[in-house]
């Protein structure tokens, strides 16, 4: 009975929900031990360095367990909950036999059989971002505290042997010989870099993860050890590290993870990899602004019947025709092949400000958008961005960005690149200043646009003409802007 209970046992690891990430942080569990779910059904929510995303089960059956509680950071790959199926309907084509089973077996010298090779669940792809699903209805039972449950001895039993397995393979699905050392991919590159062998440090982290300071520790002896006496030094106990004294009471303290740790890292590695330009002009805006209440007023004249029009629009569709005119500006640096690409797409990135941060998601083929589609899309981006829903794919492949910070009532700024875009405009707040218009001085409203690029591939001619090719459309935009 132990046996089929084991077997019975499907763990779920948490996937790579966007490209590249190799954590996520475990925002809320919406099951908990003892609870039916079914294929498809959302159980967890988990955020990345670039989105919020709700993870579907792939299985019918019973939560075992829940291997690790909310905001608890987790590496792609490693087993977060197990589900009972032997309740429900298991995978038609899974053989008895899993791979979870296998591993979780003490005699098992014999080779696997070969249909322990298959993935882990039908042999079927299962969805791993469930947008759109609906959640069925859940059985709970009454839970006595908020602490998640020790697990069982089957369900810990078949963690371990995931776990295992993990550890053990190597991606081809051939079992290992020799254990994998846990290690995050910048502690194994540190361990590269100070040629350390993972499989000889003790690991101090939770579940037996080499950390960095257990790497630094190894690598300690070699490189002091030339430098030392040959005749041993006496044994003495260092002195603990001082502590940077902390005022709770007038200090708050922020733990730098999510979006902002990804976007720290995004902006020291742009700002040190690129070399930033930095070009500013101060323009007339006052036909935009009646152009802006124009539409509105009429939405009917140009398409825009529920859409939302304000001055961003305009000053998106004047960066779009610039680009066109002058195609260079959209481009990348291949530092690998030590080329430049040149985009014939632009995906237009527009910075938003949300409660988890500054995001960049940017609007898919901008450039072949017509001024009522532009509008829509702008709409729907913001909303999103601001309900936390942007997914993943939303946030990479831009081109080319806008940043309004006029909004907070400044006037410009020297905004830095996203990695691997060419340039970036900032739009200042618009104000009533004394403009020369025909020849006297008049209030006019007025914004200065700031654009940074890379100088790398946009040399001062090229930035110019089109942060002036800007500034002259919004002068004159009903002259200059292609509704259709």
């Amino acid at each position: 009975m132990t046996t089929m209970t084991e077997a019975s046992v499907r763990e779920f690891k948490m996937p790579d929900v966007g490209e590249g990430l190799t954590e996520a942080e475990i925002l809320k569990w919406y099951v908990q031990p003892g609870d039916t779910v079914t294929d498809g059904q959302v159980v967890c929510e988990v955020e990345t360095a670039k989105a919020a995303v709700e993870l579907p089960i792939p299985y019918d059956g019973v939560v075992r367990a829940l291997h690790f509680p909310e905001g608890t950071t987790v590496d792609v790959g490693m087993s977060i909950i197990a589900v009972d199926v032997a309740g429900g309907a298991a995978p038609a084509d899974t053989p008895a036999p899993a791979p979870v089973q296998t591993a979780a077996a003490p005699a098992a010298p014999a080779a696997p059989a070969p249909e322990e090779k298959k993935p882990e669940g039908s042999g079927r792809t299962p969805v791993l971002v469930g947008y759109g699903v609906a959640a069925s209805s859940t059985k709970r039972r009454p839970r006595k505290s908020s602490a998640i449950p020790a697990q069982e001895p089957a369900a810990a039993a078949a963690s371990s042997a995931v776990q295992s397995e993990l550890n053990g393979h190597g991606g081809t699905g051939t079992p290992a010989v020799t254990e994998r050392p846990l290690a995050k991919p910048p502690v194994r590159k540190l361990a590269k870099d100070l040629g350390v062998d993972l499989t000889s440090v003790v690991p101090t982290g939770p579940d037996g993860i080499i950390t960095r300071e257990d790497v630094h520790a190894a690598a300690t002896p070699q490189t002091t050890a030339p430098a030392q006496a040959p005749a041993p030094a006496p044994v003495t106990t260092p002195a603990p590290a001082p502590v940077a004294s902390y005022d709770a009471v007038r200090e708050t303290r922020i733990p730098v993870k999510g979006v902002r740790k990804a976007t720290a890292a995004a902006m020291v590695g742009s700002a040190f990899t690129a070399p930033h330009v930095t070009e500013f002009i101060t323009v007339d805006v006052t036909r935009t602004l009646k152009l802006v209440e124009e539409l509105k007023r009429d939405p009917d004249k140009y398409g825009m019947q529920g859409l939302r029009v304000n001055p961003l629009l305009l000053i998106a569709k004047a960066l779009l025709v610039a680009i066109r005119r002058h195609p260079e500006i959209n481009a990348a640096w291949d530092e690998a092949a030590q080329e430049i690409v040149v985009k014939h797409y632009v995906n237009l990135g527009i910075a938003a400000a949300t409660p988890r941060g500054l995001l960049v998601p940017n609007i898919k083929d901008a450039h072949a958008q017509t001024l009522p589609q532009l509008a829509a899309s702008l709409s729907e981006l913001v909303a999103t961005a601001r309900e936390g829903r942007t997914s993943p794919a939303a946030m990479q492949g831009g081109t080319v960005t806008i940043t309004n910070v006029g909004v907070f009532g400044v006037d410009t700024g020297t905004p830095i690149l996203n990695p691997g875009e060419s340039a970036i405009l900032a739009v200042g707040a618009i104000k009533l200043q004394p403009w020369v218009h025909k020849g006297k001085v008049k209030p006019r409203q007025a914004t200065t646009l700031a654009l940074s690029f890379d100088h790398r591939l946009v040399d001062g001619e090229l930035g110019s003409k089109v942060l002036a090719d800007v500034a002259a459309i919004l002068e004159q935009p009903k002259r200059l802007i292609a509704w259709t």
